[in-house]
Protein backbone atom coordinates (compact mmCIF):
# COMPACT_ATOMS: atom_id res chain seq x y z
CA UNK A 1 0.00 0.00 0.00
CA UNK A 2 1.39 3.63 -0.79
CA UNK A 3 2.12 5.49 2.41
CA UNK A 4 2.02 9.63 1.73
CA UNK A 5 0.49 12.51 1.90
CA UNK A 6 -3.50 11.94 0.92
CA UNK A 7 -2.75 8.25 0.34
CA UNK A 8 -4.91 5.03 0.95
CA UNK A 9 -3.44 4.71 4.38
CA UNK A 10 -3.88 7.71 5.61
CA UNK A 11 -7.84 7.59 4.47
CA UNK A 12 -7.41 4.56 6.38
CA UNK A 13 -5.54 6.21 9.09
CA UNK A 14 -8.34 8.79 9.27
CA UNK A 15 -11.29 6.13 9.70
CA UNK A 16 -9.64 4.51 12.80
CA UNK A 17 -8.72 7.72 14.63
CA UNK A 18 -11.99 8.77 13.92
CA UNK A 19 -13.57 5.90 15.74
CA UNK A 20 -10.99 6.32 18.70
CA UNK A 21 -11.59 10.08 18.82
CA UNK A 22 -15.78 9.20 19.48
CA UNK A 23 -15.35 6.68 21.99
CA UNK A 24 -12.61 8.22 23.73
CA UNK A 25 -15.00 11.31 23.41
CA UNK A 26 -17.22 10.40 26.23
CA UNK A 27 -15.04 10.98 28.65
CA UNK A 28 -16.35 15.02 28.35
CA UNK A 29 -19.43 14.23 27.79
CA UNK A 30 -20.47 11.99 30.84
CA UNK A 31 -20.42 14.68 33.30
CA UNK A 32 -22.52 16.64 31.23
CA UNK A 33 -25.39 13.26 30.90
CA UNK A 34 -25.33 12.72 34.84
CA UNK A 35 -25.37 16.63 35.84
CA UNK A 36 -28.91 16.40 37.35
CA UNK A 37 -28.18 12.75 39.06
CA UNK A 38 -24.97 13.86 40.36
CA UNK A 39 -27.39 17.50 41.66
CA UNK A 40 -29.57 15.23 43.28
CA UNK A 41 -27.17 12.49 44.52
CA UNK A 42 -25.02 14.71 46.26
CA UNK A 43 -27.27 18.13 47.94
CA UNK A 44 -25.27 20.45 45.09
CA UNK A 45 -26.91 23.82 43.49
CA UNK A 46 -26.58 23.87 39.73
CA UNK A 47 -22.76 25.32 39.80
CA UNK A 48 -21.72 22.61 42.13
CA UNK A 49 -23.25 20.13 40.20
CA UNK A 50 -21.47 22.06 36.91
CA UNK A 51 -17.83 21.31 38.70
CA UNK A 52 -17.27 17.65 37.69
CA UNK A 53 -17.52 19.15 33.99
CA UNK A 54 -14.99 22.24 34.15
CA UNK A 55 -12.43 19.73 36.24
CA UNK A 56 -12.58 17.03 33.43
CA UNK A 57 -12.42 19.77 30.93
CA UNK A 58 -9.25 21.50 32.90
CA UNK A 59 -7.51 18.09 33.11
CA UNK A 60 -8.57 17.45 29.58
CA UNK A 61 -6.97 20.64 28.66
CA UNK A 62 -3.77 20.14 30.72
CA UNK A 63 -3.39 16.42 29.59
CA UNK A 64 -3.91 17.02 25.68
CA UNK A 65 -0.02 19.14 26.04
CA UNK A 66 1.57 16.33 28.17
CA UNK A 67 -0.14 13.50 25.03
CA UNK A 68 0.94 16.00 22.89
CA UNK A 69 4.59 15.87 23.44
CA UNK A 70 4.31 12.60 24.09
CA UNK A 71 3.20 11.50 20.83
CA UNK A 72 5.77 14.34 19.19
CA UNK A 73 8.41 11.96 20.88
CA UNK A 74 7.04 8.23 20.35
CA UNK A 75 4.12 8.51 17.69
CA UNK A 76 0.57 8.58 18.41
CA UNK A 77 0.24 4.53 19.48
CA UNK A 78 1.75 4.74 23.28
CA UNK A 79 -0.43 8.04 24.45
CA UNK A 80 -3.32 6.52 22.67
CA UNK A 81 -3.33 2.83 24.57
CA UNK A 82 -2.14 4.60 27.78
CA UNK A 83 -5.59 6.92 27.53
CA UNK A 84 -7.52 3.31 26.97
CA UNK A 85 -6.29 1.98 30.37
CA UNK A 86 -7.04 5.09 31.86
CA UNK A 87 -10.29 5.97 30.89
CA UNK A 88 -11.13 2.05 32.17
CA UNK A 89 -9.76 2.72 35.09
CA UNK A 90 -11.53 6.15 35.79
CA UNK A 91 -14.69 5.20 35.14
CA UNK A 92 -14.63 2.17 36.99
CA UNK A 93 -13.38 4.36 40.03
CA UNK A 94 -15.58 7.51 39.15
CA UNK A 95 -18.46 4.66 39.85
CA UNK A 96 -17.02 3.71 43.08
CA UNK A 97 -17.18 6.96 44.36
CA UNK A 98 -18.43 7.21 47.49
CA UNK A 99 -17.95 11.69 48.14
CA UNK A 100 -18.34 14.46 45.61
CA UNK A 101 -14.63 15.40 45.48
CA UNK A 102 -13.65 10.90 44.67
CA UNK A 103 -15.94 11.90 41.83
CA UNK A 104 -14.24 14.81 40.56
CA UNK A 105 -10.67 13.65 41.09
CA UNK A 106 -11.96 10.28 38.87
CA UNK A 107 -13.36 12.69 36.32
CA UNK A 108 -10.42 15.54 36.33
CA UNK A 109 -7.43 13.03 36.47
CA UNK A 110 -8.19 9.57 35.14
CA UNK A 111 -10.82 10.40 32.39
CA UNK A 112 -10.10 13.73 31.58
CA UNK A 113 -6.27 14.43 31.36
CA UNK A 114 -4.73 10.84 31.86
CA UNK A 115 -7.82 9.78 29.15
CA UNK A 116 -9.85 11.45 26.73
CA UNK A 117 -7.14 13.73 26.59
CA UNK A 118 -4.97 11.66 23.96
CA UNK A 119 -7.98 11.47 21.60
CA UNK A 120 -8.17 14.83 20.34
CA UNK A 121 -5.58 17.31 20.31
CA UNK A 122 -2.72 14.75 19.43
CA UNK A 123 -5.29 12.75 17.32
CA UNK A 124 -6.21 15.67 15.17
CA UNK A 125 -2.14 16.80 15.28
CA UNK A 126 -1.45 13.34 13.75
CA UNK A 127 -3.94 13.48 11.23
CA UNK A 128 -2.45 16.67 9.88
CA UNK A 129 1.04 14.55 9.44
CA UNK A 130 -0.44 12.60 6.94
CA UNK A 131 -2.56 15.49 4.87
CA UNK A 132 -1.32 18.20 2.19
CA UNK A 133 -3.94 19.05 -0.29
CA UNK A 134 -6.55 17.59 1.86
CA UNK A 135 -5.39 18.98 5.33
CA UNK A 136 -8.61 21.17 5.96
CA UNK A 137 -11.45 18.50 5.63
CA UNK A 138 -9.32 15.59 7.04
CA UNK A 139 -8.58 18.10 10.44
CA UNK A 140 -12.48 18.27 10.45
CA UNK A 141 -13.30 14.34 10.14
CA UNK A 142 -10.95 13.36 12.80
CA UNK A 143 -12.34 16.27 15.20
CA UNK A 144 -15.85 15.25 14.68
CA UNK A 145 -15.10 12.51 17.07
CA UNK A 146 -15.46 15.04 19.67
CA UNK A 147 -19.08 15.72 18.53
CA UNK A 148 -19.65 12.35 17.30
CA UNK A 149 -19.49 11.29 21.13
CA UNK A 150 -21.68 14.07 21.99
CA UNK A 151 -24.52 13.11 20.01
CA UNK A 152 -24.18 9.59 20.76
CA UNK A 153 -23.03 9.22 24.12
CA UNK A 154 -25.68 11.02 26.41
CA UNK A 155 -28.19 9.34 24.47
CA UNK A 156 -27.20 5.90 25.37
CA UNK A 157 -26.14 6.65 28.79
CA UNK A 158 -29.56 8.13 30.09
CA UNK A 159 -31.55 5.97 30.07
CA UNK A 160 -28.88 3.40 30.95
CA UNK A 161 -29.00 5.32 34.44
CA UNK A 162 -32.40 5.46 34.59
CA UNK A 163 -32.35 1.78 34.21
CA UNK A 164 -29.28 0.30 35.91
CA UNK A 165 -28.24 3.66 38.06
CA UNK A 166 -24.90 5.80 36.79
CA UNK A 167 -22.56 3.85 38.82
CA UNK A 168 -23.32 0.91 36.43
CA UNK A 169 -23.87 3.27 33.52
CA UNK A 170 -20.48 4.42 34.15
CA UNK A 171 -18.38 1.32 34.89
CA UNK A 172 -19.45 0.02 32.12
CA UNK A 173 -18.54 2.62 29.65
CA UNK A 174 -14.94 2.27 31.02
CA UNK A 175 -15.05 -1.70 30.12
CA UNK A 176 -16.68 -0.42 26.90
CA UNK A 177 -13.53 1.86 26.26
CA UNK A 178 -10.83 -0.67 26.89
CA UNK A 179 -12.32 -3.40 24.85
CA UNK A 180 -12.70 -1.30 21.42
CA UNK A 181 -10.00 0.91 21.89
CA UNK A 182 -6.85 -1.53 22.01
CA UNK A 183 -6.97 -3.28 18.78
CA UNK A 184 -8.03 0.01 16.93
CA UNK A 185 -4.60 1.48 18.51
CA UNK A 186 -2.65 -0.69 17.29
CA UNK A 187 -3.72 -0.13 13.65
CA UNK A 188 -2.07 4.14 14.05
CA UNK A 189 1.29 1.98 14.94
CA UNK A 190 3.44 3.67 12.14
CA UNK A 191 4.79 6.74 12.34
CA UNK A 192 4.79 9.36 9.28
CA UNK A 193 8.45 9.33 7.94
CA UNK A 194 7.89 11.64 4.75
CA UNK A 195 7.35 14.89 6.62
CA UNK A 196 9.18 17.70 5.03
CA UNK A 197 9.88 21.47 5.21
CA UNK A 198 7.60 22.20 2.70
CA UNK A 199 4.37 24.13 3.48
CA UNK A 200 1.03 24.05 2.01
CA UNK A 201 1.08 25.21 -1.49
CA UNK A 202 -2.36 26.56 -1.68
CA UNK A 203 -3.56 29.95 -1.78
CA UNK A 204 -5.27 29.48 1.79
CA UNK A 205 -2.01 28.82 3.58
CA UNK A 206 -0.96 32.69 4.27
CA UNK A 207 1.13 32.75 6.88
CA UNK A 208 0.29 35.26 9.63
CA UNK A 209 3.02 38.11 10.39
CA UNK A 210 6.87 37.40 8.99
CA UNK A 211 8.66 33.81 9.73
CA UNK A 212 10.50 36.06 12.45
CA UNK A 213 6.95 37.10 14.11
CA UNK A 214 4.49 34.06 14.53
CA UNK A 215 6.44 31.77 16.89
CA UNK A 216 6.27 35.01 19.33
CA UNK A 217 2.57 36.23 19.36
CA UNK A 218 0.57 33.83 17.38
CA UNK A 219 0.69 30.83 19.70
CA UNK A 220 -0.76 33.08 22.63
CA UNK A 221 -3.16 35.00 20.33
CA UNK A 222 -4.80 32.05 19.09
CA UNK A 223 -4.68 30.22 22.90
CA UNK A 224 -6.85 33.27 23.83
CA UNK A 225 -9.12 33.20 21.04
CA UNK A 226 -9.85 29.59 21.74
CA UNK A 227 -10.63 30.64 25.02
CA UNK A 228 -13.03 32.97 24.22
CA UNK A 229 -14.33 31.25 21.56
CA UNK A 230 -15.66 28.12 23.67
CA UNK A 231 -16.61 30.19 26.97
CA UNK A 232 -19.25 31.37 24.28
CA UNK A 233 -19.83 27.99 22.63
CA UNK A 234 -19.93 25.89 25.90
CA UNK A 235 -23.46 27.06 26.88
CA UNK A 236 -25.77 25.55 25.28
CA UNK A 237 -23.74 22.57 24.91
CA UNK A 238 -22.83 21.72 28.92
CA UNK A 239 -26.22 23.32 30.09
CA UNK A 240 -29.21 22.42 27.71
CA UNK A 241 -29.88 19.04 29.40
CA UNK A 242 -30.66 21.69 32.32
CA UNK A 243 -31.78 24.19 30.75
CA UNK A 244 -34.90 22.27 29.40
CA UNK A 245 -35.48 20.57 32.88
CA UNK A 246 -35.70 24.17 33.55
CA UNK A 247 -38.48 24.86 31.56
CA UNK A 248 -40.53 21.92 32.10
CA UNK A 249 -39.44 20.06 28.81
CA UNK A 250 -37.58 17.35 30.71
CA UNK A 251 -33.72 16.06 30.12
CA UNK A 252 -34.38 13.90 27.37
CA UNK A 253 -35.87 16.56 25.27
CA UNK A 254 -32.65 18.29 26.58
CA UNK A 255 -30.63 15.58 25.04
CA UNK A 256 -31.89 15.07 21.93
CA UNK A 257 -31.25 19.01 21.15
CA UNK A 258 -27.72 18.06 22.17
CA UNK A 259 -27.52 16.05 20.02
CA UNK A 260 -29.00 17.33 17.00
CA UNK A 261 -26.90 20.34 17.73
CA UNK A 262 -23.78 17.85 18.08
CA UNK A 263 -24.68 15.78 14.65
CA UNK A 264 -25.68 19.44 13.41
CA UNK A 265 -21.75 20.16 14.29
CA UNK A 266 -20.50 17.50 12.79
CA UNK A 267 -22.29 18.82 8.99
CA UNK A 268 -20.93 21.97 10.09
CA UNK A 269 -17.36 20.21 10.85
CA UNK A 270 -17.25 18.84 7.59
CA UNK A 271 -18.37 21.73 5.53
CA UNK A 272 -15.92 23.77 6.90
CA UNK A 273 -13.09 21.75 6.02
CA UNK A 274 -13.57 21.51 2.75
CA UNK A 275 -14.34 25.48 2.67
CA UNK A 276 -11.01 25.73 4.86
CA UNK A 277 -8.96 23.80 1.98
CA UNK A 278 -9.91 26.64 -0.15
CA UNK A 279 -10.10 29.72 2.31
CA UNK A 280 -7.98 28.20 4.80
CA UNK A 281 -7.65 28.44 8.41
CA UNK A 282 -8.25 32.03 9.48
CA UNK A 283 -11.17 32.76 7.26
CA UNK A 284 -13.13 29.69 8.53
CA UNK A 285 -12.56 30.74 11.90
CA UNK A 286 -13.25 34.29 10.93
CA UNK A 287 -17.15 32.78 9.08
CA UNK A 288 -18.24 29.66 12.22
CA UNK A 289 -17.19 32.47 14.77
CA UNK A 290 -19.86 34.68 12.98
CA UNK A 291 -22.64 32.31 12.60
CA UNK A 292 -21.82 30.89 16.20
CA UNK A 293 -22.66 34.37 17.88
CA UNK A 294 -25.44 34.95 15.46
CA UNK A 295 -27.32 31.24 16.41
CA UNK A 296 -26.38 32.42 20.55
CA UNK A 297 -28.46 35.83 20.00
CA UNK A 298 -31.19 33.96 19.04
CA UNK A 299 -31.33 31.81 22.19
CA UNK A 300 -32.34 34.61 23.73
CA UNK A 301 -35.91 35.68 22.27
CA UNK A 302 -36.88 31.58 21.94
CA UNK A 303 -37.43 29.41 24.39
CA UNK A 304 -40.49 27.00 23.31
CA UNK A 305 -39.82 24.03 22.37
CA UNK A 306 -39.90 23.61 18.71
CA UNK A 307 -37.92 26.85 18.69
CA UNK A 308 -35.08 25.47 20.96
CA UNK A 309 -34.70 22.30 18.60
CA UNK A 310 -34.42 24.99 15.82
CA UNK A 311 -32.44 26.83 17.24
CA UNK A 312 -30.06 24.14 18.48
CA UNK A 313 -29.55 22.86 15.09
CA UNK A 314 -28.73 26.72 13.81
CA UNK A 315 -26.32 26.72 15.85
CA UNK A 316 -24.55 23.42 15.30
CA UNK A 317 -24.18 24.09 11.81
CA UNK A 318 -22.83 27.44 12.63
CA UNK A 319 -19.42 26.48 15.20
CA UNK A 320 -18.36 23.35 13.96
CA UNK A 321 -15.71 24.55 12.01
CA UNK A 322 -14.31 27.06 14.61
CA UNK A 323 -12.02 24.43 16.41
CA UNK A 324 -10.56 22.18 13.62
CA UNK A 325 -9.65 26.05 12.32
CA UNK A 326 -7.14 26.91 14.98
CA UNK A 327 -5.60 23.55 14.32
CA UNK A 328 -5.15 24.53 10.39
CA UNK A 329 -3.45 27.90 11.54
CA UNK A 330 -1.11 26.17 13.85
CA UNK A 331 0.09 23.96 10.78
CA UNK A 332 -0.06 26.66 8.35
CA UNK A 333 2.99 28.97 10.45
CA UNK A 334 4.74 26.40 12.34
CA UNK A 335 7.17 23.30 11.81
CA UNK A 336 5.62 19.97 11.14
CA UNK A 337 7.85 18.03 13.96
CA UNK A 338 6.07 21.14 16.88
CA UNK A 339 2.69 19.84 15.55
CA UNK A 340 2.05 17.87 18.86
CA UNK A 341 2.56 20.07 20.85
CA UNK A 342 1.58 23.31 19.48
CA UNK A 343 -1.64 22.36 18.03
CA UNK A 344 -2.49 20.50 21.13
CA UNK A 345 -1.48 23.84 23.20
CA UNK A 346 -4.37 25.89 21.48
CA UNK A 347 -6.75 22.73 21.62
CA UNK A 348 -6.09 23.11 25.33
CA UNK A 349 -7.38 26.81 24.98
CA UNK A 350 -10.46 25.77 23.70
CA UNK A 351 -11.00 22.94 26.51
CA UNK A 352 -9.85 25.91 29.10
CA UNK A 353 -12.94 27.60 27.31
CA UNK A 354 -15.46 25.19 27.70
CA UNK A 355 -14.09 24.20 31.23
CA UNK A 356 -14.62 28.05 32.27
CA UNK A 357 -17.63 28.69 30.55
CA UNK A 358 -19.70 25.86 31.43
CA UNK A 359 -18.57 26.86 34.69
CA UNK A 360 -19.64 30.46 34.50
CA UNK A 361 -22.75 29.25 33.22
CA UNK A 362 -23.42 27.49 36.03
CA UNK A 363 -22.19 30.34 38.89
CA UNK A 364 -24.67 32.74 37.11
CA UNK A 365 -27.75 30.70 37.20
CA UNK A 366 -27.23 30.59 40.79
CA UNK A 367 -27.01 34.22 40.68
CA UNK A 368 -29.53 34.87 38.84
CA UNK A 369 -31.50 31.69 38.56
CA UNK A 370 -32.08 32.24 35.01
CA UNK A 371 -30.02 31.49 32.18
CA UNK A 372 -30.52 34.87 29.76
CA UNK A 373 -27.06 36.26 32.04
CA UNK A 374 -25.09 33.37 30.65
CA UNK A 375 -26.40 33.42 27.12
CA UNK A 376 -25.54 37.15 27.55
CA UNK A 377 -22.10 35.91 28.75
CA UNK A 378 -21.29 33.89 26.11
CA UNK A 379 -22.34 36.40 23.19
CA UNK A 380 -19.51 39.07 25.09
CA UNK A 381 -17.26 36.40 24.67
CA UNK A 382 -17.85 35.58 21.47
CA UNK A 383 -17.12 38.93 20.15
CA UNK A 384 -14.00 39.11 21.55
CA UNK A 385 -13.10 35.88 19.59
CA UNK A 386 -14.13 37.94 16.20
CA UNK A 387 -11.93 40.73 17.27
CA UNK A 388 -8.90 38.80 17.47
CA UNK A 389 -9.39 36.26 14.18
CA UNK A 390 -9.92 40.20 12.19
CA UNK A 391 -7.27 41.53 13.61
CA UNK A 392 -4.80 38.12 13.01
CA UNK A 393 -6.55 38.62 9.30
CA UNK A 394 -5.01 42.04 8.84
CA UNK A 395 -2.00 40.88 9.74
CA UNK A 396 -2.10 37.62 7.64
CA UNK A 397 1.38 38.41 5.05
CA UNK A 398 0.11 38.80 1.60
CA UNK A 399 3.39 37.40 0.02
CA UNK A 400 5.13 33.99 -0.30
CA UNK A 401 4.50 31.73 1.76
CA UNK A 402 6.96 31.31 5.18
CA UNK A 403 8.82 27.65 5.07
CA UNK A 404 7.93 25.75 8.64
Amino acid sequence: MTIGYDSRYAWGRLLAGLVIATIGGVGLWSPVAVLPTIEAEFGLGRGGASLPYTATMIGFAAGGVLMGRLADRRGIMVPLVLGSFMLALGFVAASLSQTYWQFILAQALLIGMLGSSSTFGPMVADISLWFMRRRGIAVAIVASGNYLAGAIWPRLLLPAIEAYGWRVAYAGIGIICLVTMLPLCYLLRRRPTFETAVPRDTPAAKPIGSKKEAPFYLQGLLMFAGIACCVAMSMPQVHMIAYCGDLGYGAAAGAQMLGIMLLTGVISRLASGMIADRIGGLGTLILGSTLQCLALIFYLPFDGLMSLYIVSGLFGLSQGGIVPSYALIVRDNFPAHQAGVRVSLVLMATVVGMALGGWMSGAIYDLTHSYHMAFLNGIAWNVVNMAIALWLLMRRSPGRLVAA
